[in-house]
């Protein structure tokens, strides 16, 4: 499904995955809004995807782009807040970005050698706590949705060196009889992906990559900014070690940085998601 608004596309990806547990549960999955006062055309797709009706929302980081972005960003996703969710932070909801040589974009993963503005971060995490979000920054959280338990492991952002692998084990013996675990980072890096193999999720989730957001023609992404190979740069894959087996959703993310406002070949979106 297609929006159109004042600056362009956005897309909507409606698609299914076969889970043993939650037939028929619908996850909305967002991503990478990089939200800044005044983008009204992004205001308006995210207040669209409330009218999905999700079960539930998924929000996989970087929702701020801007120093005075938190409330604008606030206001932006209150449509959806009425639904349960939750979410993980991206560097960008740590610091305000600060203008770069858009071809570094093709060096390798971007550095923060000189930190942008820092930002309120925990007033920004308090507002979504309160709308009923569940923190998932290296914590481990549970919903009850439509009978099926649904048990969540969160890891800070990867990208800034945040995340805590240690204390996964201890966050998945705290779930008590969930149907299903879902994983949910910001950065999918692979050792992030190793990660929640080894405690056994089901369906993890992630962004940062924005889907490659310079590509080829058929969305070909040329960089995920992070060691995930270029061909898992967004969408659905199948991982596995040894024992497990596990399903990754990278989204293409909704927006991207305002010293960086071009996609190429890949149109901002988010991604409707029901287990079947």
């Amino acid at each position: 499904m297609w929006i159109t608004g004042n600056s362009g596309p956005f897309k909507i990806h409606e698609i299914e995955i076969a889970s043993s547990a939650g037939k028929g549960l619908r996850i909305l999955h967002i991503s990478d809004l990089h939200f800044a006062p005044g983008q009204t055309a992004k205001a308006d797709f995210i207040a669209k995807l409330a009218e999905l009706e999700p079960d539930f929302v998924i929000n996989t980081g970087d929702n701020l782009g801007h120093k005075d972005a938190i409330n604008p960003a606030l206001l932006a996703l209150e449509p959806l807040r009425q639904f349960p969710g939750v979410f993980v932070n991206g560097s960008n909801d740590y610091r305000a970005p600060k203008p770069r040589n858009p071809l570094r974009y093709f060096m390798g993963p971007s550095k923060n050698s000189t930190p942008g503005v820092r930002l309120d971060t925990k007033r920004f995490e308090d507002e979504l706590i309160g709308s009923g979000w569940l923190n998932l920054n290296n914590k481990a959280g549970q919903l009850e949705i439509n009978s099926t338990r649904i048990g969540f492991l969160g890891l800070n952002d990867a990208h800034e060196g945040l995340e805590d692998f240690a204390g996964l084990p201890k966050q998945t013996a705290s779930l008590k009889e969930v149907d299903i675990t879902i994983g949910v980072a910001h950065a999918p890096y692979l050792e992030v992906i190793d990660a929640f193999l080894e405690q056994r999720v089901e369906i993890m989730f992630a962004g940062h990559t924005h889907g490659g957001q310079l590509c080829l023609p058929g969305q070909k992404a040329l960089i995920t900014n992070c060691d995930l190979p270029t061909k898992y740069a967004s969408g659905l894959s199948a991982w596995s070690d040894d024992n497990h087996q596990a399903m990754l959703h990278v989204s293409n993310g909704i927006g991207c940085s305002i010293y960086a406002p071009l996609r190429i070949f890949c149109p901002p979106s988010a991604t409707l998601i029901t287990l079947s």
